[in-house]
């Protein structure tokens, strides 16, 4: 998957194309002569019996008065074809930054101003040029996981779609569905009706034990970065994924890091709810008790350390041990490399989403009604970076002017170079 330079709809491309088509225009000179002068119609009759060379160099003569436009060509003459184009590319980037704000008590802040954040891009002082709170209308895909390996969980997934097209889409959204297992479909294109939604969720089949998570992911950040780009005096859409999905890959093509640093450029907000195999066995089997050495019960973000038990303890460990925000910038800039930990958690922290387990009291349900909550109360913040030039990874930094609250943002983007 080549994507080095794709940068999203965002983006700009401008190319400057070189053509010379020599004197095999003469062919097309016959009709546009005469019509220049009609003294030329007689002239081009004498001119017949010329050699060709002659020919040819009174033709070339002749284009300088000849109009503008294209030539007709005369049939069974061959054109000179024009040599290859050249291009360059002129990156004009758009960047829009989701930033969720929460006081120390956890609870969403909802009345700051655009004059409140301050966004650097590698350092530089950003100007903010456009500014919202909660109102863009969403562009939504889920990736939902239909494997066998959590069926006994598709019962609680299957009633999520009225609640995604009324807590997370709302109104104003759109909302396409992937499904995955091990391939890849695309089950329902984006639109804005609920039922539709709602019916789609609610007749997933059980798939294969396969696990494309990767690929599916991928295939989401297509469908987002496919929109067409708003009219103008249309609101800007806001890009989210929201992903539904067990822990595992299994023979995806995509790389993690690629899928991220396509999404960062697309402007692809990744929200994932992590679901648990272990679970979904002790759902199907009530009888049945794990060894000692097994995974307990419970959704975990994901395994920790090769050789330890994840509980909820180690869980919490890995989350407080582990820097996900530094595996988030390695996996974007090694996009190729393979990531074989904390995939779902850092899909979220490399995007500006969050990742949220399904164990014990917090549901599907739950989970979704929250993430819901948070897109509705986010502010989003759009500039165009002053050094829009410059390759390789771009670290962004979002403050406000009220140090007790907390922020998150998306931490950066990777420009690929020309050849990358």
């Amino acid at each position: 998957m080549a994507r080095g330079n794709v940068f999203g709809p965002e983006c700009v491309e401008s190319s400057t194309r070189q053509a010379s088509e020599g004197l095999g225009r003469h062919a097309g000179f016959q009709a546009d002569c005469a019509s220049v002068n009609p003294a030329m119609g007689k002239l081009h009759h004498s001119l017949r019996l010329l050699p060709f060379a002659a020919l040819s160099l009174c033709a070339a003569t002749l284009y300088a008065q000849a109009p503008e436009g294209p030539m007709t060509p005369v049939p069974g003459v061959v054109i000179q074809q024009a040599p290859p184009e050249s291009k360059f590319k002129v990156q004009s980037i758009l960047v829009t930054v989701p930033v969720t704000v929460r006081n120390v008590n956890g609870e969403m802040v909802h009345n700051l101003e655009s004059k409140d954040f301050h966004v650097t891009d590698n350092g530089a002082e950003q100007r903010i040029t456009h500014f919202e709170m909660g109102g863009e209308p969403i562009s939504l895909v889920v990736v939902v996981e239909t494997s066998s390996r959590i069926s006994p969980l598709l019962p609680q997934i299957r009633k999520m779609g009225i609640l995604v097209s009324q807590q997370v889409t709302g109104p104003t959204g759109e909302t396409a569905i992937v499904g995955f297992d091990d391939t890849v479909q695309t089950l329902l294109d984006f639109t804005n009706n609920a039922d539709d939604v709602e019916r789609t969720m609610n007749h997933l089949k059980e798939g294969y034990s396969g696990s494309k998570l990767f690929d599916a992911m991928s295939k989401g950040v297509e469908l987002l970065t496919n929109r067409a780009a708003p009219k103008a005096g249309e609101p800007l859409r806001r890009r989210v994924m929201l992903v539904l999905s067990e822990a595992h890959d299994a023979e995806s093509e995509a790389k993690l890091g690629e899928v991220l640093r396509w999404a960062q450029l697309a402007n692809v907000t990744i929200y994932t709810v992590g679901l648990s195999s272990t679970r979904a066995d002790l759902q199907r089997k009530p009888d049945y008790h794990p060894p000692i050495s097994a995974t307990p019960e419970g959704t975990f973000g994901m395994p920790g350390p090769p050789g330890t038990v994840q509980t909820p303890t180690t869980d919490a460990q890995s989350r407080e041990g582990v820097d996900l925000l530094a595996l988030a910038v390695w996996a974007v800039q090694h996009a190729k490399d393979q990531v074989t930990s904390h995939e779902l958690e850092i899909a979220a922290v490399a995007t500006g989403g969050s990742h949220v387990s399904t164990w014990k009291g917090r549901s599907i349900e739950k989970v979704i009604d929250e993430i819901g909550g948070e897109l509705h109360s986010q502010y989003s913040l759009t500039y165009v970076p002053s050094d829009a030039d410059t390759s390789g990874y771009h670290e962004i930094k979002v403050g406000v002017d009220h140090p007790e609250l907390q922020v998150r943002a998306r931490p950066g983007y990777y420009l690929a170079g020309p050849e990358s």
